[in-house]
């Protein structure tokens, strides 16, 4: 069965080409929805809420890309700011109907060979974008600093362990939390107040596995040890839950959540607990509006 996907940003060429075929003149953004809504609605709705990095919904966002290419590629022009329109060579490429290889091939020529490595030729000619690889580069980032903060967070000692599961909650917008005592707490590692007040509580459970899953004797351990009047508890772990422990608390009259190692560490790199910015970066567009105003 063949695995749908959004469109590369070079599969849009074709597309663009046939909507701006008549010679109209579009607005950027009316283009990009005139494209989307005629050729990709049928796309599953997951795939369409797709997002970059920044929060750009992608298939818009590869769609730009495609008519930002064609115009370099000289296929169409802005014969005004925000507006597209097909040129001659574009009308051509769209009446023979020519395949993505050649329809690519021409966008792709006005790269100098000579100038290939400073623009990295190699890349653009690609199937991904300039956004696809920024993105790429950050995902992969991303993974490698989350395996590692896994891996720190398996030798931590179990107590310190504890403190920085609480430090998330909190650092996520629950209240105030207490460490309770070392021996003899019945399961429970930390309590928070979910409001100001403290009129209610969550109860909480950590515990660092390097390779052991969670069972079932121990969420119903954790929800013996909660207290009649509280009725919420979260239970975090380094490594996983085996199934008997999740449809023991799924199946609890407690609202228990799990949160295994992988969610953990996603909260983790989301809030800045444990880790750090290293750099940032900027990314730069034209201001269309600084070359028509006069400079005072």
């Amino acid at each position: 069965m063949e695995t749908v996907d959004l469109p590369k940003f070079n599969e849009t060429f074709g597309p663009i080409l046939q909507v701006l075929s008549d010679g109209q003149v579009l607005k950027g953004r009316e283009l990009i929805r005139v494209v989307e809504e005629r050729f990709y609605s049928d796309l599953p709705v997951e795939l369409l809420q797709r997002t970059t990095k920044n929060g750009e919904r992608l298939i818009e966002n590869r769609i730009a890309w495609g008519k930002s290419y064609l115009k370099k590629g000289g296929l169409v022009h802005y014969p005004q700011r925000g507006q597209v329109q097909i040129t001659e060579k574009g009308k051509v490429s769209a009446s023979q109907g020519v395949g993505l290889e050649q329809l690519h091939s021409n966008v792709f020529s006005f790269y100098e060979p000579e100038n290939s490595s400073r623009i990295g030729f190699s890349a653009a000619a690609g199937e991904d974008s300039p956004q696809d690889l920024i993105d790429a580069g950050f995902e992969k980032i991303e993974a490698d600093v989350k395996g590692e903060l896994l891996a720190k967070l398996k030798e931590v000692d179990p107590y310190r362990f504890e403190t920085i599961i609480l430090m998330l909650l909190k650092k996520m917008g629950y209240g105030d939390f207490i460490e309770t005592a070392k021996s003899g707490d019945g399961g429970i590692d930390g309590i928070i107040n979910e409001d100001q007040l403290g009129l209610e509580k969550i109860f909480i459970q950590a515990k660092r596995f390097t390779q052991n899953k969670v069972r079932e004797t121990d969420i119903r351990n954790f929800i013996g040890a909660m207290s009649g009047d509280t009725r919420k508890g979260i239970f975090v772990t380094t490594s996983s839950f085996d199934q008997k422990a999740v449809k023991k608390a799924h199946d609890a009259h407690h609202t228990i959540v799990l949160l295994d190692g992988e969610g953990l560490v996603d909260l983790m790199h989301k809030f800045n607990v444990g880790v750090q910015i290293k750099n940032s970066y900027e990314v730069k567009a034209v201001d269309s509006d600084f070359f028509e105003y006069e400079d005072m």
